[in-house]
């Protein structure tokens, strides 16, 4: 969970690095550093956030045209100055960056030791820099090589060397990497959106693979050094949309971005004239997939509510037997997969390294693997058999919200998909279809509401227990409401079945104690409707989330955020939008960094 940006070329290095950082604090925050080569080896480090180390390095007239930098979200060690990267090695002319994990360190830490290496931080980064190190004799390419080869782990790595200031040699495993391609200059990045300013060529490094940037051109091998052929792609966004675009906050961006990105997603693949849904991504594999006989959903966070949500869809509109999983637990048990069954892994990043470990262990067991991922040539498609991306466009903001609609609505999709192949009739699948053409301008009109939503999140926002319950459909909508308000405001909040309030979790409801329900017309409105009554009877103080229309619920709840009316497997799609509101507006409210929530990080790259 950091970020790696590199610059080799014409143009003095530190703003790029600085910049490219900057983009990238997404990715981690609790430190940061650079180097730059110039003769020696210059190092600056912080622990806080990139504000600082730009602070540290002042306006000084470095005038060095190559160098790496790091952002960091600290797994091994505190995030402090002596733990942030770069990381050198013991004589200084070495600095190397690194995302991932060194599972092996403390066995390479112990032999690096016992030659006579002392150790400056905490974390098992500094072993790959004092290793590339202790097997550098005059070559850094050798060198790298000869120390990833002794690794075990995921990373990807950018390293220089005061001795060869003219290089830069980058690798990865599982920790992608892309090399930019400019006038004369190259560059490497975690993401490509901390370089498309400078470049919208990219390439991207697979796994097992090293980059060699030379001044004048870069090559890729293998680790055995062997040649091989890469592929230039373009990068799939703009600079604009990576920018604020006149909002204070990139959460704010992408929830008010969430009618366009749905709409931007939908199109191509619905196609109303003739009725069909067409996922390019599954082409090859539809009969397989129609065939499937259980099918199991696996992710981690909000990935896994919008699995929760698409055990619902799956099982009710294709009628196939669905289970979800946690990832971080599925890659632990022993699943089993009999013929016919299907794994979906769902990941916005595509990098987190709990779904990564997942997908490999049900491909070891022979399960067909589908991917339902947002960032292009990240590392889970790599792995699965097929897959659709979410093509919302980048999503900066840790908490999610454009991504987890956009999930949802690939789930909806795929099962209406499977669900015509199936059962559907003509007239049920048109119906859908036209309902789901209508979701963007009805989440249009939600957005509306956010004013009235920041007063309601104003009246309530000292209480730190909240509840969030949904019954069907709507109970993923609470887990999720939940999961944003605690994420990014630290308010403690729970969500659960509507129906299970009464087994236990009612004792803890109190007097003013906020309770959100979402209540929208379904199929078990007149049962939450009893539920919303026994948390009044004792005191608790209600915000519905219900259909435009239902004024019964009016006179039960405190306050009431109406959304516009659909079928009810589409609901979740509407309904989860005034819950993002009220997390971003609470979080504002508590003065709490709503992009960068505390203990957080984008993409959960670690164990």
């Amino acid at each position: 969970m950091c970020g790696i940006v590199a610059y080799l070329g014409k143009r003095k290095a530190l703003p790029i690095l600085l910049e490219g950082l900057k983009r990238l604090e997404y990715r981690g925050y609790d430190s940061a550093g650079l180097a730059l080569a110039n003769g020696k080896l210059s190092v600056w480090k912080s622990e806080g956030r990139i504000a600082r180390l730009e602070e540290r390095v002042g306006q000084q007239p470095i005038l060095s045209t190559a160098g790496i930098a790091h952002t960091r979200w600290a797994t091994h060690g505190a995030p402090t100055e002596e733990n942030a990267h770069p990381h050198c090695d013991q004589s200084g002319k070495i600095a190397v960056v690194h995302n991932g994990i060194i599972e092996n360190y403390q066995t390479l830490k112990v032999f690096l030791e016992k030659k006579g290496i002392q150790f400056s931080s905490d974390t098992d980064s500094e072993v790959l820099a004092q290793l590339i190190g202790h097997l550098y004799q005059g070559d850094l390419e050798d060198a790298v090589r000869a120390a990833l080869k002794e690794t075990k782990g995921t990373y990807g790595i950018a390293a220089i060397s005061s001795e060869e200031p003219d290089r830069i040699v980058a690798a990865c495993n599982g920790s992608p990497l892309v090399i930019g391609i400019g006038e004369g200059e190259y560059l490497i990045a975690s993401d490509a959106g901390a370089i498309v300013q400078h470049t919208t060529q990219i390439v991207r490094l697979g796994d097992g693979e090293v980059a060699i940037l030379d001044r004048e051109s870069f090559r890729t091998t293998t680790l055995d050094a062997k040649p091989v052929e890469k592929e230039i792609d373009d990068v799939e966004y703009s600079l604009e949309e990576i920018e604020l675009g006149g909002f204070e906050h990139y959460m704010a961006k992408e929830i008010f971005e969430q009618p366009k990105c749905l709409e931007d997603s939908l199109r191509g693949r619905m196609r109303l004239e003739d009725g069909k849904i067409v996922l390019g991504g599954l082409s090859q594999l539809s009969r397989e997939i129609v065939r499937a006989r259980r099918i199991i959903l696996t992710g981690c966070g909000s990935a896994w509510h919008t699995c929760l949500v698409g055990e619902y869809l799956l099982e009710e509109l294709a009628r196939i037997p669905v289970e979800v999983e946690y990832a971080s637990e599925l890659r632990y048990r022993n699943p089993i997969i009999e013929e016919g069954a299907v794994v979906i892994a769902v990941s916005q990043s595509g990098e987190t390294a709990d779904t990564l470990a997942a997908v490999r262990e049900v491909k070891e067991k022979g399960a067909m693997i589908l991917g339902i991922v947002n960032s292009v040539g990240s590392a889970i498609p790599k792995e699965t058999d097929a897959g659709v991306y979410l093509h919302v466009g980048p999503e900066i903001g840790v908490a999610s919200t454009k991504a987890y609609t956009g999930q949802l609505l690939v789930f909806t999709l795929l099962a209406l998909y499977l669900g015509r192949r199936k059962h559907l009739s003509e007239s049920a699948f048109q119906a859908y279809l036209r309902a789901l053409e209508r979701i963007p301008d009805q989440i249009q009109t939600i957005l509306e509401l956010s004013d009235s939503i920041r007063i309601a999140a104003k009246e309530w926002v000292d209480r730190e227990n909240w509840l969030f319950l949904g019954r069907g459909f709507n109970y993923p909508t609470a887990l999720e409401g939940a999961l944003k308000l605690k994420e990014i405001s630290y308010i403690h909040a729970e969500g659960m079945p509507a129906a299970e309030m009464k087994h236990g979790p009612i004792a803890l409801i109190t007097k003013d104690m906020p309770v959100v329900f979402v209540a929208t017309k379904n199929s078990q409105h007149a049962k939450i409707m009893s539920n919303i009554e026994e948390v009044r009877s004792r005191g608790g103080r209600v915000i519905a989330i219900a259909t435009e229309g239902d004024d019964e619920i009016r006179a039960r709840a405190d306050h009431v955020f109406y959304v516009p009316d659909t079928l009810e497997p589409l609901q979740p799609l509407l309904a989860v939008v005034p819950l993002q509101l009220l997390a971003y507006h609470a979080a504002l409210l508590r003065g709490c960094n709503v992009d960068k929530p505390r203990n957080l990080a984008k993409s959960v790259t670690v164990e």
